[in-house]
């Protein structure tokens, strides 16, 4: 195909109107994104209560108060540890994280695969190959910011409330607010990414879909 008979360039569409065509695709799969959103919730709520409880026993570890370390070693804490994730910990905050990413994957190939023909018809409206990534990223990052608030919201309620339960007024007395705060900071942020980089692959499989191969198929 020479130049003279090759598609004019496609218009940019507004980040309004990808921001509009993503929120009118989730609500149309509502099932599909709450399954996504769910993995999310699950990794992130595990991810902060481990952090958060960390936090907060190295807290209740540096008031040195031989009654309360006595109650923390009977509840399993080795008082000269408590405060950092030792590695086992590590490995099992980045499997969880591995198991959300592969599950999210899934989920925005299948939606992928469910929207060829949609896919196709943006295409020969105008969208360009960047608008379909934008779209699903957008999606993605929507489903992500969800999972991570509801995720960092659960994690942290159930950390806390273990430690009340545990060492009951101890806990308001050492509350350490910045490390607590960084931590649900942090793994907010961590839901929002790894979603966003699950639906890398699968947004660029969409976007290099060709419009007439998608309108093609039989829905």
């Amino acid at each position: 195909m020479n130049k003279a008979e090759q598609i004019p360039n496609q218009v940019r569409i507004p980040w309004g109107t990808a921001v509009s065509i993503s929120w009118t695709g989730l609500k149309r799969r509502l099932f599909r994104s709450l399954i996504t959103i769910s993995g999310v919730v699950l990794a992130i709520a595990f991810l902060s209560y481990m952090t958060i409880n960390e936090a907060v026993l190295g807290a209740l570890v540096q008031i040195n108060d031989p009654a309360l370390n006595a109650s923390l070693q009977q509840h399993g804490v080795d008082v000269f540890t408590a405060g950092s994730v030792d590695p086992m910990l590590r490995l099992l905050i980045g499997l969880a994280l591995l198991t959300s990413t592969v599950g999210i994957l899934n989920a925005m190939l299948m939606s992928v695969t469910e929207r060829i023909k949609e896919i196709g018809t943006l295409k020969c409206l105008g969208a360009s190959d960047p608008f379909i990534v934008k779209a699903y990223l957008i999606e993605s990052t929507m489903q992500g910011g969800v999972g991570s608030l509801v995720g960092v919201t659960a994690g942290s309620l159930v950390a806390i409330a273990v430690s009340l339960f545990n060492y009951h007024g101890h806990v308001f007395s050492a509350f350490p607010w910045g490390p607590v705060g960084r931590d649900m900071a942090a793994a907010f942020c961590c839901g929002i990414v790894i979603t966003v980089v699950a639906a890398i692959a699968p947004a660029w499989t969409a976007a290099r879909k060709q419009p007439v191969d998608a309108l093609r198929i039989d829905e």
